[in-house]
């Protein structure tokens, strides 16, 4: 091999080279930026439309229904679902992962200017998903002060903290925002004869700045010309004149039939931290932003303001901080690849039993670390769980191909070759076998490469960094290893080979061997029994997606019944803080009652529902984990809330996936078939043990004030329902007259409304006063019937057919697929219509999604690993032989779940995929160097035997550093080991197992396909060998 000779006669040159890529790999490793995952751009958009004072009904059809004709033949669309509810719309689009949304924005922008809008209706918005749009940190603000409210102190330390760097911005939920409100007085304005329409247009009138045209000065200067006349306080406003009263010509001000208020618009939601008064202060980081470094900076300069006097008294909650997650993620799986590499060591020292030859092969891992580094950041790749867990899996497998060199290169020396030339013969022999290893292992990721979808999005990186460092070790076994074992390794005192021969150990396996080929119908049916009993024990584990995360956070969706008051919700949520006081593993719990934070983002409230969010204390200083804590907090919780209340407690994983979760959608262009099939599944489901939770959003109904115009009534007083129906919206909503900019350049909206006491009850309505073309003034009653009545919350379609989703909570002490089990025969034994369509949403969607790509990755990567094989051994049998290898991993992939209570994940199956490229290694290693003696001379019977005897050595060498090396791993010990830890577990389990199993199956197949070596096999048996 030309470059192993030129490494061994160029040691200074190999070793400057060494250096140079060892300071390029430093450099790299402080510009590689720290995320928790690979970045995630799922193909996901929506369009959010404004119907001011529409019912859902008309919501539906005259802004959503157009909106889903047009969209619908988007290029790329895979579904559309839809909300509508009072006044607006919510248009989820979701798209093939292959689709560029920067080439889809511009299609969707023209589909939606196409599309008619009702008059009124406010322009259609398209929001592509952006992580950026979401929090890093969020944390709580409470405290009292004698001298301010809490939410002004927010608001001030909000402008400090803008500054901090990678910090985008930071939003102040609860914060102050104040109007200038008239609340008119209904009877004044009838003794005076004026509407809130004269109010609306006098101060409109009152409050201009227009630019008339320009003139021409005596100097020769042209100056513009503008007519201004502008309200900047109160009491300009409280002074405008309205109208004369012509008998004793006093003037009649706005102050004389309204009260005028600066104040906060009406508040319908509440902020508690660990039931205190405190607002929730949310912090965006910039795109390019490294999240460990924006959150230790933002923290620094909290915690630097928070020492001011002016701040004294106020309590900062941490509540969420992705950086410190990324940190302690980062920083456990850094200790356990350490920890691998350092096992893998002691094993090279237990087994060369020597200083020199561990060292010199001990250098491949940080070499070939250091090489990853360099190619990562070249690749554009970020320091992650992902990519830090394929080091932490690849770091026994990066001391692989120099063992068998090393090992090699020793035997030469054994055999009484001198240094160099035994570096040179010992590379030489086995640099084809472990670059066909390397190639096989690396083979198995070029599926992962080419997979779709959220699975393709994690795990590419995750591929390629392993097989970086892989294609990094493989160049040092092949260069730096030769030209250190020739300078470093000396001739051995003693022949070696002869004591190895008169080792009882090695002679008592030597006979094992024998006693395999001469009874290879015991052997064969021993391992294909234990590979049923194990088929059949995989095929009964539980499945998952993903393994959940436990990041310590939880949130509680409480949701009373619709139309429950403020004050109501607000009693439960009371409840819910005392339990929550009482559970010692919460740090912190922060509630916001009267919505959510989804809600909040968008502009929403409702009074019957909250949302409370708990950090809960470090997982090295709890004993449960959060998904304990969530089984066991849950009844609490819901025994608390009381009846006709909906507790649910949602958990989110750094995939994004909702761990104990299953959602499920029925559609069908037939309502009356839809409600009956939602009755028959929810009272199947409902019969499921392990279900803690089940809701489903079948059109809710709502109890509302109706009112009804009646047309000959309304035309006999001149008024037309429009100006009915105008009229009340205007006075129960009120009406945006203008802006005002205070002399501090405050801006202010001013509203337009009658005060509260005019409508509040449905019997102030009936008596609302219209004035008529005439001047007369009559009632709402008059021209319209009021009552209570029912009407639609919300109208939810999916693919434009009207649809329900039903979402469970259940125990974890139950598997995805196990629930998924459960509830396809609940809906089989439900007998649901045929036009009755079923589609699963979450992670049900995504492991559904996945298993095909999944087992079509398999099976490519067993095709590929054979390709490379057929391609180095220039033959079709070999590599069949060593294929055979492959199915015996089952048997310790089954004993190492069964035993650890591991679930079936998309991260076992990559173990697998890693296992089918790792488990042919030693057959390769076991079947060239048979070739190699049956070419030197030697019958295939001895050739096997010896064969088996000399590679048992570096097999079980590479074996055991792997599987030392994945230890640590496999232990999951900390956070953000979790989506790694059953990949360790898997490889650990199926290495083991295929490893003892090779050196006694591979002989016995490779038997089976030598002619010479079958009649020998059958000559020693009966001679009673």
């Amino acid at each position: 091999m030309k470059i192993s000779d030129f490494s061994i006669k160029r040691p200074v040159f190999t070793t400057v080279i060494m250096f140079l890529i060892i300071i390029l790999g430093g450099v790299s490793f402080f510009k590689i930026p720290i995320t928790l995952i690979p970045d995630l751009n799922p193909p996901i958009a929506v369009v959010v439309s404004s119907y001011p004072g529409a019912s859902p009904v008309e919501v539906n059809e005259k802004i959503t229904k157009p909106l889903e004709n047009s969209l619908s033949t988007l290029p790329g669309i895979k579904s559309i679902n839809s909300t509508s509810q009072e006044g607006a719309n919510f248009i989820l689009l979701e798209f093939e992962w292959s689709t560029n949304m920067d080439d889809v924005e511009s299609d969707v922008m023209q589909r939606i200017d196409i599309t008619p809008m009702p008059e009124g209706a406010i322009k259609p918005k398209f929001l592509k998903f952006d992580p950026a749009q979401f929090p890093v940190i969020q944390l709580s603000l409470s405290g009292k002060k004698a001298n301010g409210d809490i939410r002004l102190i927010a608001e001030k330390l909000e402008k400090e903290l803008i500054s901090t760097e990678g910090v985008a911005s930071v939003n102040v939920s609860g914060a102050i925002v104040e109007e200038v409100q008239i609340l008119l007085n209904q009877n004044k304005l009838e003794e005076k004869g004026i509407t809130q329409s004269d109010i609306v247009q006098l101060i409109q009138a009152n409050n201009i700045s227009l630019p008339g045209s320009p003139i021409e000065t005596e100097d020769k200067k042209t100056l513009t010309t503008r007519i201004i006349s502008t309200l900047t306080t109160i009491d300009d406003i409280k002074n405008l004149v309205i109208t004369v009263n012509p008998l004793d010509g006093k003037k009649v001000t706005i102050a004389d039939i309204a009260t005028v208020q600066l104040t906060e618009p009406e508040q319908s939601s509440e902020t508690r931290a660990n039931s205190e008064p405190a607002v929730l202060l949310s912090v965006l980081q910039e795109s390019n932003a490294n999240t460990a470094n924006v959150s230790k900076a933002f923290k620094e300069a909290l915690d630097k303001q928070l020492a001011k006097e002016e701040f004294s008294g106020i309590k900062a909650d941490i509540l969420f901080d992705q950086g410190d997650y990324v940190r302690l993620a980062i920083n456990n799986i850094g200790s356990t690849l350490i920890t691998g590499g350092i096992l893998a060591m002691l094993i090279l020292f237990i087994f060369l039993k020597g200083i020199k030859s561990p060292i010199i092969i001990g250098i491949a891992i940080p070499y070939s670390v250091i090489v990853t580094f360099v190619l990562m950041f070249f690749a554009g790749f970020s320091l992650n769980i992902m990519t830090l867990g394929a080091l932490a899996l690849g770091i026994g497998m990066l001391v692989d191909n120099s063992i068998v060199v090393i090992e090699n290169i020793e035997r030469h020396l054994g055999l009484g070759k001198n240094p160099r030339e035994a570096a040179f013969i010992g590379t030489k022999e086995v640099v084809g076998a472990i670059t066909a290893s390397t190639l096989t292992t690396v083979a198995v990721f070029v599926p992962v490469i080419f997979l779709s979808g959220l699975i393709g999005q994690i795990f590419t990186e995750f591929a390629l960094t392993i097989s970086f460092s892989l294609f990094a070790s493989l160049v040092v076994a092949i260069t730096v290893i030769p030209m250190m074992a020739s300078r470093m390794l000396k001739k051995p005192k003693g022949d070696l080979e002869a004591k190895r021969r008169r080792s009882k150990t090695y002679n008592n396996f030597e006979r094992s061997i024998r006693w395999s080929l001469s009874h290879r119908a015991i052997v064969l049916t021993i391992t294909v029994i234990l590979l049923a009993i194990s088929a059949f024990g995989l095929l009964r584990t539980g499945t998952e997606f993903l393994p959940a995360t436990d990041e310590g956070f939880v949130t509680i969706a409480v949701r009373l019944e619709n139309g429950a008051s403020f004050g109501a919700t607000n009693e439960v949520v009371k409840n819910i803080e005392q339990q929550l006081q009482e559970e010692k593993d919460v740090e912190v719990f922060v509630s916001f009652v009267g919505g959510n934070q989804e809600g909040q983002s968008r502009g929403t409230s409702k009074s019957n529902i909250a949302e409370i969010s708990v950090k809960l204390v470090p997982l090295d200083e709890r004993k449960r984990s959060t998904f304990t804590f969530v089984d066991e907090v849950q009844p609490k919780v819901i025994k608390v809330a009381g009846k006709n209340v909906e507790v649910n407690f949602n958990m989110q994983t750094a995939a994004g996936s909702s761990p104990n979760s299953l959602s499920f959608t029925l559609s069908s262009a037939s309502k009356d078939n839809l409600n009956k099939a939602v009755h028959s599944v929810s009272k199947q489901v409902e019969k499921i043990n392990g279900v803690t939770s089940m809701r489903n959003d079948l059109t809710e109904k709502i109890d509302e004030v109706q009112m009804t115009v009646k047309k000959d009534a309304a035309t006999d007083y001149g008024l037309a329902p429009v100006q009915i129906a105008q009229t009340v919206n205007n006075v129960t909503r009120g009406v945006f007259a203008t802006q005002i900019i205070s002399d501090q350049d405050d801006v202010y909206g001013v509203y337009v409304k009658y005060d509260e006491a005019y409508r509040n009850s449905v019997e102030q309505l009936r008596q609302l006063k219209l004035r008529t073309p005439s001047g007369q003034y009559i009632t709402l009653q008059d021209v319209a019937n009021i009552e209570i009545a029912e009407g639609p919350l919300t109208i939810r379609r999916v693919n434009q057919a009207s649809a329900v989703t039903f979402t469970l909570k259940y125990d974890s002490h139950y598997s995805l697929g196990e629930m998924s089990g459960f509830v396809d025969a609940a809906i089989d034994k439900a007998n649901l219509p045929k036009n009755v369509l079923i589609s699963f949403g979450g992670d049900r969607e995504l492991l559904d999604n996945a298993k095909n790509d999944m087992i079509l990755a398999i099976l490519l990567a067993v095709v590929l690993v054979y390709i490379v094989m057929a391609a180095q051994f220039e033959s079709y049998k070999y590599p069949f032989v060593i294929m055979f290898t492959v199915p015996l991993i089952a048997i310790g992939i089954f004993i190492g779940l069964f035993t650890t209570n591991t679930s079936i994940s998309i991260s076992v199956v990559i173990g697998i995929l890693i296992l089918v490229g790792i488990v042919v290694n030693n057959g390769i290693v076991l079947v060239d160097y048979i070739n190699q003696r049956k070419a030197s001379g030697l019958d295939s019977y001895e050739a096997i035997i010896t064969s088996v005897r000399d590679r048992v050595r570096p097999i079980l060498m590479t074996a055991l550093t792997t599987i030392l090396g994945l230890v640590p791993l496999a232990l999951g010990l900390g956070e953000g080991t979790e989506i790694n830890q059953p990949m360790g577990i898997t490889v650990v389990g199926g290495l083991i197992s295929s490893t003892f199993l090779t050196l006694y199956v591979v002989p016995v197949i490779y038997s089976l396909f030598d002619k010479e070596t079958r009649k020998k096999a059958v000559s020693k048996k009966s001679e009673g060998i």
